[in-house]
């Protein structure tokens, strides 16, 4: 298909025309001699069943650029650019031919009209081509020359591989800083669980592996779908159920327009709303797509945009165009026929004869259409394009001999300029434009990333629009690239608020997450942390064992102090304890005082008085003692409650023990002829006393010279307490005091045992004997119960035990002498304790 198009900007320009397609060529004039230098490959679609308006744009958007630099005296003077467009029919092996004829040139095929067209090859650089695919299969072809192949719409990231395409460049950033645009807004609003459709071209497919490669890392894909770039019914279905039955509520799709619609019409259909879409920049400003017909499923959607730009002048010079003034194109014949749904009357035949016929003096600013929108982000990629090569040109015509680039630091001939040449200054391209944005290209021909952040929304009268909500900017540092104002955002979701996407909700502090078999890393269930470890972030993977000292609380998000237990004067355990020790106590004390009070009395002095002051100081020493275990153990308290236990208690058992002796002597003594008294005196149960006490004392000694009690915090009964206790330091030692103090009691139970049947008059032998008794029950009872008492309790069980020895001893030996001194004083002489018992 052939149709000329061209604008006479001078005497110098041409119009070149070509069978492989059509197209505007670039031509320069340098010394009288033209050379084409430029291409603008378009995407069209049919012209008789479908016209692209926005296509058209493009083209007038070049034009426009190129009068705009032929009048700028500051670049380019004394060169004029003209050009040439050629349609692609969208498909690639005709955008490939329409390449291939421009390249001709170089292979010494010329295809232009004008024999004139010496020197240079007809063509330097090509602008285009908009798909990824077409400009893939180009610049194989383009790049084995170094011709520079200028795209405004391929995204390609495989086209940034400079030993694949090493003269390709593009002013609209590739697909890698899309994604990283994309995994950006994911991560700032935690969207972990998402949806990806890619058309099955190199546009899609390599932006969904590296789209893949980048949310690995954070997130993972509830389904994966590939779009046909040819329509498939079954597919489409396909596509469309997967996207009802998945649990994801966020939608990235990298598709063109074309191919996302079939998807689009049938999502509608189906009534599949709720879901959040991300569009790529090839289908987020589509002002077909961002209509009112697909708004209840699709508004709200967030996009990736080319930076757009308003360029000055662009609107007048797309409003001025009239097919009067270039009879001979047909391009903009049929952008009119579309415009105004008229046919003009070359172009009527049978089939149309009821057409509206054109006048060509229609009223296009009039017409309300995407034409007029000049901010639309192609037209300005485009313009940016022609400008990046002029300048490229523009330092090429005015290099210095003997300061250029080149072998030799030579300049390009400027009468017999080489693609590669243009391609080199190309590289180096690097200028601030007039809307202040700076155009140049990175090592791999890419330009600087800068987009839009856009979303879909609705006005009062049902209008839907494109409207910019935020940037992301490539240069910034990480924590900058991404700025969105959500404010301006419209969610369409049903609370209007973010949505969600995720396949398990978030782990609070607490709880860990453990994954579900078989399903991805992030669908996966709550567990709560075991007792003692602790998660105080969300999501977290691992529980944290908490210290020695620390313990989880009841939310299991905080280690915190664990609670300190110990018998203490305040609780009412501890002031029962302490009441029943001064009670006894308080006892001893009053019987020691009647005692005093009545030593004189035969009940008194027949039980050997001192024996019975010394016993009832050394019951007061074991009430008292129990005090000690009370309080915060600390190393004084420590040491003195076990010494001062074992000395107390051999003392009272070696009173006991002495008396019961005298008992047995005193009963031996009153047979004829015997004098065992006098080898037991006074001096020798005192002397027994005390070395029966001394010994107890250097167990003690040693024990604490050797390895003494001391303060310690137990966690081994119970993790959530700490229990402050006495560590008895040496178990050796603890044994030995504890067994000489079983074992004399032992000896004092045998020995009373055996006297217990003398006579009445001396049967203070049978007391003694009960209170032995009840000394060991308590303490044989007592080892058991102090091994399963927990924490303080363990105390109180030893405390008790004292307690209850103590008692047992004062109750059996002195409440019957009392009994006597108090209420039965006529019973405290000597004949009554010297008269026998009548049977």
């Amino acid at each position: 298909m052939l149709l000329r198009y061209g604008i006479n900007l001078d005497q110098q320009a041409r119009i070149g025309t070509s069978d492989t397609g059509l197209g505007p060529v670039l031509a320069k004039s340098v010394g009288g001699i033209e050379h084409a230098i430029m291409f603008l490959n378009l995407k069209l679609l049919d012209w008789e069943t479908s016209y692209e308006v926005s296509v058209f744009q493009r083209a007038q958007a070049m034009v426009f650029a190129i009068e705009e630099i032929n009048q700028n005296p500051n670049i380019l003077p004394n060169i004029t650019l003209g050009f040439q467009i050629y349609d692609n029919c969208n498909n690639i092996a005709v955008a490939h031919r329409a390449g291939t004829a421009l390249f001709g040139g170089v292979s010494g095929t010329n295809t232009a009209s004008d024999d004139n067209c010496l020197g240079s090859p007809p063509v330097l650089a090509i602008v285009g081509d908009a798909r990824s695919s077409h400009s893939i299969a180009i610049s194989r072809t383009m790049g084995v020359f170094h011709m520079p192949l200028v795209s405004y719409f391929a995204t390609c990231t495989c086209l940034s591989a400079k030993h694949e395409f090493p003269s390709f460049f593009r002013t609209i950033p590739s697909d890698a800083f899309q994604v990283k645009a994309i995994i950006k807004i994911l991560k700032h609003y935690g969207w972990v669980w998402v949806g990806v459709i890619a058309t099955d071209d190199d546009y899609g497919q390599y932006a969904l592996k590296l789209f893949i490669e980048e949310f690995k890392s954070f997130g993972c894909l509830s389904f994966v779908e590939t779009l046909p770039t040819v329509y498939e019914k079954a597919k489409i279905l396909l596509i469309a159920e997967t996207i009802k039955k998945s649990s994801a509520n966020v939608i990235i799709a990298f598709a063109g327009e074309e191919e996302l619609n079939y998807l689009v019409n049938e999502v509608v259909l189906q009534n599949i709303t709720g879901r959040q879409w991300i569009a790529s920049e090839a289908w987020s400003t589509s002002n077909f797509l961002a209509s009112s017909a697909f708004y209840n499923s699709f508004g709200g959607t967030l996009g990736i945009a080319i930076r757009s730009g308003e360029i000055p002048g662009l609107e007048q010079f797309f409003l001025q165009v009239r097919p009067n003034l270039r009879p001979e194109n047909n391009l903009v014949v049929q952008f009119w026929e579309t415009m105004f749904q008229c046919k003009f009357q070359q172009n009527l035949s049978q089939e149309n004869t009821n057409s509206k016929p054109c006048t060509g003096s229609e009223d296009i600013k009039s017409m309300k259409t995407a034409y007029s929108e000049t901010a639309e982000r192609s037209t300005y990629t485009i313009y940016k394009a022609v400008y990046a090569l002029a300048h490229a040109l523009h330092n090429l015509i005015k290099c210095e001999n003997g300061k250029g680039p080149f072998e030799n630091n030579t300049c390009a001939d400027k009468d017999n300029v080489q693609p590669w040449q243009l391609t080199h200054y190309l590289r180096k391209v690097n200028f601030t434009n007039h809307l202040g944005e700076r155009v140049a290209f990175d090592e791999n021909g890419d330009p600087l990333a800068l987009y839009d952040i856009v979303n879909w929304q609705r006005t009062k009268d049902g209008t839907v629009f494109v409207k910019t909500v935020g940037i992301f900017d490539a240069s910034s540092r990480d924590e900058e690239k991404l700025t969105i104002s959500e404010d301006l955002i419209f969610w369409n979701s049903n609370s209007l608020t973010v949505p969600e996407s995720v396949c398990s909700k978030s782990c609070f502090p607490g709880t860990r997450k453990t994954t579900r078999k078989g399903q991805p890393v992030c669908c996966f269930d709550c567990v709560p942390c075991a007792d003692g470890e602790i998660s105080n972030i969300t999501d977290a993977t691992e529980c944290i064992k908490c210290p020695d000292d620390l313990w989880s609380n009841a939310g299991k998000n905080q280690c915190v102090l664990k609670e300190i237990e110990f018998l203490t004067y305040d609780e009412s355990m501890g002031v029962i304890l302490t009441i029943a020790s001064l009670f006894g106590a308080s006892i001893s004390v009053c019987i020691l005082i009647i005692f005093i009070h009545h030593r004189n009395t035969p009940v008194v002095k027949a039980n050997n008085s001192e024996l019975s002051f010394l016993l009832l100081i050394s019951l007061i020493l074991c009430f008292l003692c129990s005090l000690s275990f009370i309080g915060q153990p600390s190393d004084i308290t420590c040491r003195f409650r076990h010494v001062m236990f074992g000395i107390s208690f051999v003392l009272c058992i070696s009173c006991i023990l002495v008396k019961t002796i005298v008992v047995i002597m005193a009963f031996k003594a009153t047979l004829p002829g015997s004098n065992i008294m006098k080898l037991f005196g006074v001096a020798q149960q005192r002397g027994t006393i005390f070395f029966l006490t001394f010994i107890q004392s250097m167990i003690c000694c040693i024990w604490l010279v050797a390895a003494p009690p001391f303060p310690t915090k137990n966690s081994k009964y119970l993790n959530t307490k700490i229990i402050l206790e006495c560590d008895i330091g040496s178990l050796i030692a603890f044994s030995c005091t504890l067994g000489y103090v079983g074992l004399l009691s032992c000896i004092c139970f045998l020995i009373a045992f055996l006297a217990r049947n003398l006579p009445d008059t001396f049967n203070e032998a049978k007391f003694i004997t009960f209170s032995m008794l009840i000394f060991c029950s308590v303490w044989i009872t007592f080892i058991p119960a102090y091994i399963s008492s927990p924490g303080k309790h363990t105390v109180a069980v030893e405390i008790f035990a004292i307690l209850a020895s103590s008692f047992g001893v004062t109750i059996a030996i002195f409440a019957p002498k009392c009994y006597i001194i108090l209420l039965k004083p006529e019973r405290n002489t000597k004949k009554a304790l010297m008269g026998r018992v009548v049977s």
